[in-house]
């Protein structure tokens, strides 16, 4: 069955690495150095240094969770992230099972002026949850969900899944905006944004966020609400991971129902333009409980050649009928798995966890409505190719997302209507360079109708473009950046410099 979060949450990342310029390369024989008495390691400036043993022993001593070095049984499977592509060695990985670990792992690589780098869910398109000779800080032990149903309210461990925020919630009748990938962190998704199926009726996942617990680059365990720290509170939302390692989210939760209305419709391709048409339309009138995805796809060998519509609808069961009846007058499709559903379990269903032998690359960006240029130009540029696979799709935004006013958060991105993402995929054995340019070509058309995009999902972008699309925040936030980490060690990200 096509599935478009599937491919989506697939290893772009190798694709990414293709474009990025190649970075200098950390080769060292750690065990030889380690047996004279020293730990090679990376700085913050990129230069080599050696870290004593006897710190490394000081700072194992400080933990209650797991310091592991190169060698040590979990070393590699900690390392590593979804995208295999990004094969990092770390200096040194600490897995905190507390807020304690991780003040102290933030302090030692700061006092070294270490690089470092931070692992929840392991989804970082530009693999920058794991590093080459730093520091990397795993937060896979630091999990877990508790729901006060009285209040509405779900405190979410810092290294949680978002599955976990789902299925611990959805037990007591109540929802918060947690993607559409139940393995994502909710730590990298939250604090970069936070779209999902139910973000249209309650926000994004960071606007339903009332406080957080969070370890600054001091190495201080500060705690961020409207009333508390007011300034890290908006800039965390918003500003990613720029501000420090958060141990623990307090989230909003709504009532709603468990069963939902979604699935999926796959028609022939041919149908492309006219879908698209209609898809423009009908995205731009739904109701907020309305969350509906567009993609044309051409696989490889052109074997799964077909546009997909995919909904969910978590209204009112009466009302769904009629919101649900334009689709239905579309004609007969290919597959037709729109029904009534688990929640829960259609957050699932486009859940990646198999590793693959193929590279993909992404270009995205928001769109505020649909003009006959854009139309022209998305039809135009999308050349099948039997060697790769090439992707249009949508992600629905607006509703409750708009709602809200741009320097109320640092996310400054309220008013797009969609994001459209222009994607490519091919063997790894083969050369991609052909692929990559493609896209980069296909995106020079269709980017002059974007206005900005989402960080959590653009990985290759320059320093300029990243301060761009904070758009009237970056000021604000290079201010906050200044105050809260002035040595940025919180750099691999969509990166806010100091002031």
């Amino acid at each position: 069955m096509l599935n478009r979060r599937r491919f989506f949450q697939s290893s772009l990342a190798a694709a990414v690495a293709y474009a990025l310029p190649t970075p200098r390369l950390f080769a060292v024989d750690q065990a030889a150095t380690q047996a004279a008495g020293g730990l090679a390691a990376v700085r913050l400036d990129g230069s080599t240094t050696v870290i004593e043993q006897a710190a490394v022993a000081e700072l194992k001593a400080s933990l209650r969770g797991p310091l592991l070095l190169a060698g040590d049984s979990g070393y590699d499977s900690a390392r590593r992230i979804l995208h295999p592509q990004f094969d990092k060695h770390p200096a040194l990985i600490v897995q905190p099972t507390g807020a304690a670990d991780v003040r102290n792992a933030v302090t030692f690589a700061r006092e070294r002026e270490l690089l470092l780098a931070v692992k929840c869910g392991g989804h970082s398109f530009s693999g920058k949850s794991t590093c080459d000779g730093g520091v990397q800080i795993d937060l896979s032990r630091l999990r877990g969900v508790r729901v006060d149903p009285a209040a509405r309210r779900a405190y979410v461990e810092g290294g949680s899944l978002l599955g976990e925020l789902d299925h611990e919630t959805m037990a007591h009748g109540l929802v918060t905006t947690a993607g559409t990938v139940s393995h994502t962190g909710v730590g990298g998704l939250t604090l970069g944004g936070g779209f999902g199926r139910v973000a249209r009726r309650f926000g994004l996942a960071l606007d339903n966020v009332k406080s957080v617990d969070i370890v600054t680059a001091d190495g201080q365990l500060r705690h961020a609400s409207a009333e508390e720290n007011p300034d890290l509170f908006w800039a965390v939302r918003g500003g990613g991971g720029n501000f420090g390692i958060v141990t623990g989210f307090e989230f909003g939760l709504h009532p709603m129902q468990r069963q939902i209305i979604g699935g999926n419709l796959v028609f022939p391709i041919e149908r492309a333009r006219e879908l698209l048409e209609f898809y423009a339309e009908y995205s731009d009138q739904a109701p907020d409980e309305l969350y509906v995805d567009y993609e044309m796809n051409s696989s490889k060998g052109g074997k799964a050649d077909a546009v997909m519509i995919q909904a969910c609808y978590s209204g009112p069961a009466s009302e769904a009928e009629r919101v649900l009846a334009p689709l239905r007058k579309l004609g007969r499709p290919l597959e037709d798995t729109i029904r009534a559903q688990d929640y829960v379990a259609i957050q699932r269903s486009g859940d990646y966890t198999d590793a693959r032998n193929s590279g993909e690359y992404l270009k995205a960006g928001f769109i505020t409505g649909y003009t006959t240029g854009l139309m022209n130009a998305v039809f135009d540029g999308f050349r099948p190719d039997p060697e790769r696979g090439t992707y249009f799709f949508h992600q629905h935004a607006a509703g409750a997302i708009g709602r809200v006013a741009t320097d109320a958060t640092a996310f400054p991105h309220r008013r797009p209507t969609l994001e459209i993402f222009a994607v490519v995929s091919w063997d790894l054995a083969t050369d991609g360079k052909r692929h990559v340019d493609y896209v980069k070509d296909y995106w020079s058309k269709l980017q002059p109708f974007t206005d900005g995009y989402y960080t959590n999902e653009v990985a290759d972008e320059h320093q300029p473009h990243i301060d761009d699309n904070y758009r009237g925040n970056i000021a604000r936030l290079r201010q906050l950046k200044c105050q809260y980490d002035p040595q940025n060690m919180f750099r691999l990200n969509a990166n806010i410099l100091p002031a």
